[in-house]
This record gives structure tokens, C-alpha cells and sequence, in this order.
């Protein structure tokens, strides 16, 4: 079986493990106040041109976003996301176990505009009685979006101009960062993303490491003791080394991005090979997610030899899937699902 469902199938990068092997034996602080933590942060504070960024390493992006979520909002308030946000929809109500409701807005593509955020802000501010219901007290949106789709420089200017107009702090969740940056069309620089958000964090676990996020924290008042939320999460490793090894690989010579342009340039060849048989897709996705509209004998068909998501189905007779390359799918495979398709 040849596996199109996820983009943490695989382990990590050869050059990740080589250095964990490497250093194994060595001695060294913990809970990330390690050299390699601090050397890896300091390539992040580089690259999002921020000197002054708080940079905090987690285990994977539930915890992250659970912990960021917790440590913003008040207890009368709530997180606006689109409906099909991560923290929504694939976190089996990790948010709300926090005491915290998800407030969403309906989208079709995955993401919210300035507009529509603002729309349901104000709703709760001009009733006459607001504390009858929660405050809408933050934004979270995800880049690329569950669906694929990415934010453009404009649309982010915008959200970001509304939230701290209104004093919401903007939160980013980076799991697939690397491949919304290597998306074609994508005009988003890492230091675009530090300047107009609160907070981010780019992903590790779907691009490269074993496992890991790197959250970023740029408004200096939610950087005040924010490494006393990370504890009460249980979400400070002991060994945190792990974690910053992992970043310092990833950043030290540019092969984060590498290794996502890996997973778009393949994605582009099942994209071209859907788009040749003239199926259409669910979502208009640029980055290593594709979601072709096939019909239900060709999923199939499929299905015998390939591993993807049964996305939606679209009617009786159609299904939409999902395909997801990652930073380790092989052109081989790549070729043999792209023929394939072109057989059916």
C-alpha cells in the first residue's frame, strides 16, 4: 500500500537523526534551556526578522494550541475560527475542555476574512446585554487552512489591522506552515507572519521532524510568563533538547523550506494529472493537499493500491479525496499514482 493520507507517515529527516544519534550521550540542561534550544531560536527570531520574539518549543499542535488558547482568553471568553478550523473540527474538544467555546464562522474555503470576524465581534458588543453570552476575546486561523487553501499578504494585513484595532490577539497555527510557504502564489514571508500576528507557530511534526512545533510570540505582553501556562499543560518536556536539535536541523542551512518544496512540487504533478482528466476539486489547494472530485468506481479502483482520504461525499455518485504528499514522498510513488490516474 502506497500511502497518500497524511504528511506524518514518516519518521524524520536523515540529518535529524543523525544528530540526535550524535549528541545522545551528551549533557545538557532541560525543559529547552539547552544550547540547541537557544541556538534554533535564534534562527527563528533571524528568520521572522525579530530580534525580541519569545520562541517556545511544544510536542505537537493540539497542546500548542490548547496552551495558547488558555493562556489568552479569559474565562467569559472565546476563540473565533472558521467552522472547519483545526481547533474545531480534529481536536475532540480540546478547546472547550479548557473551559474556553470555539466561536465559529461559517467558510467555505477554510478561511475568515476582517470582515466576517468583525461582524461577529460586533454583535456581541453592541447587544445591549452582553455578558449573557461569551466574548469573542481572540482570532485563530490556520495557514495553510484544513482545506489547503492560504491567506494572501492582503487578506492577513487586513485580519491583523481589525484585531488590533479591537484588541483580539491574532494566533496562527504553522502545523503545515513550511508548504503554505512553498505554495505557488503564496506571497507570505515568515517575516510577514511575525509582524502581523501574536502568535504562530510552525510546524515540525508534518514537515520534517519527528515530532514538534515552534511557537512564536511577538506581542510582548502575552510573552510574560507564558513558559508558567506551558508547565501547567504538561507541556514542558523535560528533555527539550529533542525538540530544539530537531528546529536547529531545520533551520541551520534552509532545509525546512527545502524539504516542503519537496512535497508541493509532487503535489502539483497529481494536481496537473486530475486537472488533465478533467476532474474537478473540492477546494482550489496550492499547497501538498489536493482534493479531486472522483467518481466513486475510480476511488475505488484507487483504494486497492493506494492509502487517501475519503473526504466528502459529494453525491450518490461522486467522492471528493484527499491526497497528501510530504517532505518524504517519493517521486516513484508520485509517478506511479499520477499514472494511474491518468489510467482511469
Amino acid at each position: 500500500m502506497i500511502r497518500f493520507e497524511c504528511d506524518y507517515a514518516e519518521g524524520a529527516h536523515p540529518l535529524i537523526l543523525e544528530r540526535l544519534v550524535q549528541t545522545n550521550f551528551e549533557q545538557t540542561p532541560g525543559y529547552s534551556m539547552d544550547d540547541y534550544c537557544k541556538r534554533a531560536a535564534a534562527h527563528i527570531r533571524k528568520l521572522c526578522g525579530n530580534n525580541g520574539a519569545g520562541v517556545h518549543f511544544f510536542t505537537g499542535g493540539t497542546i500548542a494550541n490548547l496552551t495558547v488558547i488558555a493562556a489568552i482568553l479569559k474565562p467569559y471568553e472565546g476563540v473565533i475560527s472558521a467552522d472547519t478550523g483545526h481547533i474545531n473540527v480534529h481536536e475532540t474538544g480540546a478547546i472547550e475542555a479548557t473551559g474556553h467555546k470555539v466561536l465559529t464562522i461559517p467558510s467555505a474555503d477554510g478561511k475568515i476574512t476582517a470582515a466576517a470576524a468583525l461582524k461577529m465581534y460586533l454583535e456581541h458588543m453592541e447587544n445591549p446585554e452582553p455578558e449573557h453570552t461569551v466574548a469573542p476575546g481572540m482570532v485563530y486561523i490556520s495557514h495553510p487552512t484544513e482545506n489547503g487553501t492560504i491567506y494572501t499578504k492582503k487578506e492577513l494585513e487586513d485580519l491583523s489591522a481589525m484585531c488590533r484595532q479591537h484588541g483580539l490577539p491574532l494566533f496562527l497555527d504553522g502545523a503545515r506552515l513550511g508548504y503554505g510557504l512553498a505554495a505557488p502564489g503564496n506571497d507570505l514571508e515568515l517575516s510577514d507572519i511575525a509582524r502581523l500576528c501574536d502568535m504562530f507557530y510552525i510546524g515540525g511534526t508534518k514537515v520534517g521532524a519527528l515530532f514538534g512545533e515552534a511557537l512564536v510570540i511577538t506581542d510582548d505582553h502575552l510573552k510574560k510568563n507564558f513558559r508558567y501556562y506551558i508547565k501547567q499543560r504538561g507541556a514542558l518536556l523535560a528533555k527539550g533538547r529533542m525538540l530544539g536539535i530537531q528546529f536547529d536541523v531545520l533551520f541551520e542551512s534552509g532545509l525546512y523550506m527545502e524539504i516542503a518544496k519537496n512535497a508541493i512540487d509532487l503535489a502539483m504533478q497529481i494536481k496537473g494529472a486530475c486537472e488533465r482528466k478533467g476532474f474537478k476539486f473540492l477546494y482550489d489547494s496550492p499547497t501538498n493537499q489536493q482534493f479531486p472530485i472522483l467518481p466513486n468506481e475510480f476511488v475505488e479502483t484507487l483504494a486497492k493500491k493506494y492509502a487517501f482520504h475519503q473526504w466528502l461525499r459529494v453525491d450518490e455518485n461522486l467522492t471528493a479525496v484527499r491526497f497528501c504528499t510530504s517532505w518524504a514522498t517519493t517521486k516513484e510513488n508520485t509517478d506511479k499514482l499520477v499514472k494511474d490516474i491518468e489510467a482511469l
